[in-house]
């Protein structure tokens, strides 16, 4: 999870996020239409770096119980899950194509349109790193320009299908 280094930036990241996932899912499923790449998403749980293997099998064990437990047995069971660290909701898009298959996570993919020179390779080893929101994003008003967001969106997008392998790249369209 990125950090922040004011509360003004935190609430601009707010403010953009979801836009931010909405160009991306709208810009993934353009090039999906274009591509002989087959994508589908998956929901995962995240778990911060620190917790260890140990206590995720409890986390999940105990949600697991959960699905019979009776009304005394589920109050105990949430009274033990509230003690222990819990994963935030993720998401990947999954490509796939004679059969080889890649996989984004597409909160990485955000933070790189949301923020200025996002790293997730620099933020996972300097968890101290502060992100920089890019305010180019941010009309005059305060509200999302969507005309930067959808062009940056579209580009970063463009750059990861591009990058697949067999991608044909524009030049090569046009010849």
């Amino acid at each position: 999870m990125p950090k922040f280094a004011n509360t003004l930036a935190w609430q601009q990241a707010e403010l953009l996020m979801q836009p931010v996932f909405i160009r991306i899912i709208d810009n993934i499923r353009k090039q999906l239409d274009e591509s002989s790449w087959k994508g589908t998403y998956e929901d995962v749980q995240v778990w911060s770096a620190d917790v260890s293997e140990a206590i995720k099998a409890q986390v999940v064990e105990l949600q697991q119980q959960l699905a019979t437990a009776s009304p005394e047995e589920a109050e105990e069971i949430h009274a033990v899950l509230d003690r222990l660290p819990k994963p935030h909701p993720g998401y990947l898009l999954c490509l796939e194509k004679n059969g080889q298959r890649i996989t984004i996570d597409l909160w990485e993919l955000c933070y790189q349109i949301c923020f200025r020179n996002y790293s997730p390779v620099l933020n996972a080893l300097d968890r101290d790193l502060k992100v920089e929101v890019d305010t180019t994003l941010i009309d005059e008003t305060g509200d999302v320009d969507w005309q930067q967001l959808d062009e940056k969106a579209k580009r970063i997008v463009g750059q990861i299908f591009g990058s697949l392998p067999g991608a044909v790249t524009p030049t090569e369209q046009e010849v």
